[in-house]
């Protein structure tokens, strides 16, 4: 049995990586680690957690010796690398902590992996999942390609542009098989409400003002969740060593526009006349080094491994609205805080 470490996967891209993988590869054993930081929700899971093929660890990927000690147990065929801090505005407040998860914690699993791979790193594989951000900023035209030159702007982005520049580095020292995606913004369900369109969704639902930065004019190309997770699938299978992939929806929307498209939806799910939502938009002093537009070519992708994105934005942000009315509880349990303790009921002494 194919043994595989998923980091990061009681987050939300993560947790339905680790879905795909328990559901579609009932011949894996997937191993989910997470330190269940704010961002980790256990609960994300409940479909999946006593499957036979899946098993959760609690664990911080910045403990060097503790990684090495489940690498030693473990002996991991494969990881799929999602752990990370990933909230700009977080990342501007306390730069140091991105360091430490997305730097130090990169390179502690890379360590743990040239060192229990040793003589088979042919047979095993490191992919590292990261974010177009590392690109910088693009004008009103162009797109970001895999040869578009590193330029972050914010300490979020500076600290995946320097766990990427490492993994890279480890498979030209050392012979590592690795493999890296940046991808563009995701959403879709089980997103943490501090995003903009779980917050969007949250505040309209309980009449807040709907935070948007600036004028609202930034662009984002944005990608349904579970399209992303199929992508990491096929790359995680199929990709050739060495290989960066980006992975973007084709769907470009300014802030603005897509809050607007937001409320409309909202309106119409609510009962609520409309333009009733709308009313809740309020524009507020814009993000620092606030990048402009990003944009994803994904054609690298299509025509190699044969991955087209399966939803238009419209569709899927339909879906989204649908899930988190329909899951009133889980929203509730995380806005709350009370989702933290899932992990002492469910997990604790087992």
């Amino acid at each position: 049995m194919r043994k595989i470490l998923i980091t990061g996967g009681a987050g939300f891209i993560g947790s339905h990586v680790v879905r795909k993988f328990v559901n579609k590869y009932p011949d894996y054993a997937i191993v989910n680690l997470d330190k269940l930081t704010y961002a980790g929700n256990l609960a994300n899971l409940t479909d999946i957690e006593d499957k036979p093929n899946y098993t959760f660890i609690k664990a911080d990927i910045t403990d060097a010796i503790e990684i090495n000690e489940l690498f030693k147990r473990e002996n991991f065929d494969a990881v799929i690398h999602l752990a990370a801090e990933s909230h700009v505005d977080r990342s501007i407040t306390d730069p140091s902590a991105f360091v430490m998860t997305n730097v130090i914690g990169t390179v502690n699993l890379l360590n743990a992996a040239r060192e229990y791979w040793k003589g088979k790193y042919d047979e095993k594989r490191f992919y590292h999942v990261s974010t177009d951000e590392v690109y910088g900023a693009l004008g009103e035209s162009g797109m970001f390609t895999e040869t578009t030159a590193y330029d972050p702007h914010s300490p979020y982005s500076a600290s995946k542009a320097s766990s990427d520049h490492f993994v890279r580095a480890y498979h030209d020292t050392y012979g590592l098989d690795i493999v890296i995606s940046n991808c563009s913004n995701n959403y879709g369900s089980h997103h943490f409400p501090e995003k903009l369109i779980p917050l969007a969704i949250n505040n309209i639902k309980n009449n807040k003002p709907v935070p948007v930065y600036g004028k609202g004019e930034n662009v984002r190309d944005w990608l349904w969740v579970e399209d992303h997770a199929r992508a990491i699938d096929v790359i995680f299978h199929q990709a050739k060593s060495g290989q960066t992939y980006n992975i973007g929806g084709h769907n470009e929307w300014k802030n603005i526009d897509l809050i607007h498209l937001l409320c409309s939806i909202m309106d119409k799910k609510l009962g609520r006349d409309p333009g009733e939502s709308a009313k809740l938009i309020t524009f507020v002093v814009d993000r620092a080094g606030h990048d402009l537009r990003y944009a994803i070519d994904s054609a690298k992708l299509q025509n190699e491994l044969d991955w087209v994105p399966s939803l238009q934005f419209e569709e899927g942000l339909e879906k989204t609205v649908a899930w988190y009315l329909d899951n009133e509880e889980w929203l509730t349990n995380v806005t709350t805080g009370n989702y933290q303790a899932y992990y002492d009921k469910q997990y604790k002494g087992r």
